[in-house]
């Protein structure tokens, strides 16, 4: 059989080849997202909890006069807990590399303090500390171990025969630091720190749950014993959006500050 051939000036549609930009599948994705909610509240409705979004947009604009206040104090919390956890676990991750017996011997440690459940060590943490302290430190905790091991994984991750070059011109392990490992460290730091950024939200709004006068934890503590599921919806998403921030200006900031590392390393 032959082939149609199409009549001449027809217009000819072609599919886009190679893969969609990332403006694209974030929309595309986003779309999917919201068809499903509409689909689950049209289905299921607010007797399972899932509110329309019609109705959550509602409660936002209705709401929004109280997000300043929450969202000052929340950020805070988390933007201190992401200053301490970060800064912590650089610096250990610094000194293993540069006193390797030490890790063996506080390497354990680390990974104990990301397997204990956050919100297990919460009461804990009340206890011991008073004022906004436990939430601060549970956001430390929440980003502590994923940037130790992007700076671990970094500072090993230098060329050889760089480093030998370094030996070689009588450099010890603080020259070599300083002249290849900080370099090469540096876009799996930021890929720690890209996921430290909402990890510390996280670990504030947790830190809230222990009790407070202020902040998204607290807000969306009072609408979900107010039984007021859109709020309670609003919230979780304002919540959602303010990680998502973190992690888009970290990236933007890990593109500015290593223009050579490659996509995938970013």
């Amino acid at each position: 059989m032959s082939e149609a051939v199409p009549a001449r000036g027809a217009p000819r549609f072609k599919l886009p080849r190679g893969p969609l930009p990332t403006w694209a599948s974030g929309s595309i994705g986003a779309a999917g997202v919201l068809a499903f909610w509409v689909f689950a509240s049209e289905v299921w409705g607010v007797r399972k909890g899932i509110p329309s979004p019609w109705s959550v947009v509602t409660h936002l604009k209705k709401d929004w006069h109280y997000y300043p206040t929450h969202l000052k104090a929340t950020l805070g919390r988390a933007a201190l807990g992401y200053l301490w956890g970060n800064s912590i676990a650089i610096l250990i991750g610094l000194v293993f590399v540069l006193v390797p017996f030490l890790e063996k011997a506080l390497m354990q440690i680390a990974v104990a303090t990301y397997c204990l459940p956050i919100i297990a060590i919460g009461p804990i943490l009340q206890v011991v500390l008073s004022g906004d302290a436990p939430k601060v430190a549970l956001a430390a905790l929440s980003v502590f171990f994923t940037t130790l091991i992007g700076v671990l994984v970094g500072l090993r991750s230098a060329e050889k025969t760089s480093l030998e070059l370094v030996r070689a011109y009588g450099g010890g392990k603080v020259m070599q630091l300083r002249k290849v490992r900080l370099m090469s460290a540096l876009p799996h730091v930021f890929a720690g720190l890209r996921i430290a950024a909402p990890a510390a939200v996280l670990g504030a709004i947790i830190g809230e749950y222990l009790g407070g006068d202020k902040g998204l934890g607290i807000f969306m503590i009072n609408s979900q014993q107010a039984f007021d599921v859109p709020r309670t919806w609003g919230v979780a998403i304002i919540s959602t959006a303010v990680a998502g921030a973190g992690f888009a200006l970290t990236s933007v900031i890990a593109r500015v500050v290593t223009p050579w590392a490659p996509k995938e390393a970013r």
